[in-house]
């Protein structure tokens, strides 16, 4: 909200609610569209940013209904896995916010969907807080199924006796 802020003033008539008595909520088509086109968006920034996505046979895309994700068995390090888990983040909350409020192209579909994939970053926000609290700094991530391995890479080897 405060990069909304910045480019145009975000009201409760922008979601539908014109006072406290009255909320008029009216979904068209294009509104259902434009929400499933944010979600394949949200996943593709997460899914640009996963090493040789394009030639790989362990990296999927898929959506369900309880939302989008990406998949995929390659070895990433630990400041590569950071970058996934922020890029949508980053880049539909806060810098196309900044792009289409230079543009003067900030309309009410558009601050609801940029507000949407902000709160939607709240598991990748979650996901972040344990990876740089847990995990150490020289670990690769590794996914098998609904579960995330890390192990640490050190540099060298021990010497056995």
């Amino acid at each position: 909200m405060a990069v909304l802020g910045i480019f145009s003033p975000f009201s409760l008539a922008d979601v539908g609610i014109s006072s406290l008595q009255t909320i008029k909520l009216t979904i068209s088509l294009q509104d259902i569209v434009c929400l499933i086109g944010l979600i394949f968006i949200h996943e593709l920034a997460h899914l640009v940013f996963v090493p040789g996505f394009l030639t790989s046979n362990k990296t999927f895309l898929g959506i369900t209904y309880f939302g989008g994700f990406v998949y995929s068995e390659e070895e990433v390090s630990k400041s590569r896995y950071i970058l996934i888990t922020l890029a949508p983040f980053i880049l539909l909350s806060i810098i196309l916010p900044g792009i289409l409020g230079v543009l003067d192209l900030l309309n009410p579909l558009a601050k609801v969907l940029i507000l949407l994939n902000a709160m939607s970053s709240g598991v990748d926000i979650l996901i972040l807080i344990l990876v740089l609290t847990q995990v150490p700094e020289n670990a690769c991530f590794t996914f098998n199924g609904i579960r995330t391995y890390w192990k640490r890479m050190d540099q060298s080897v021990p010497e056995s006796n």
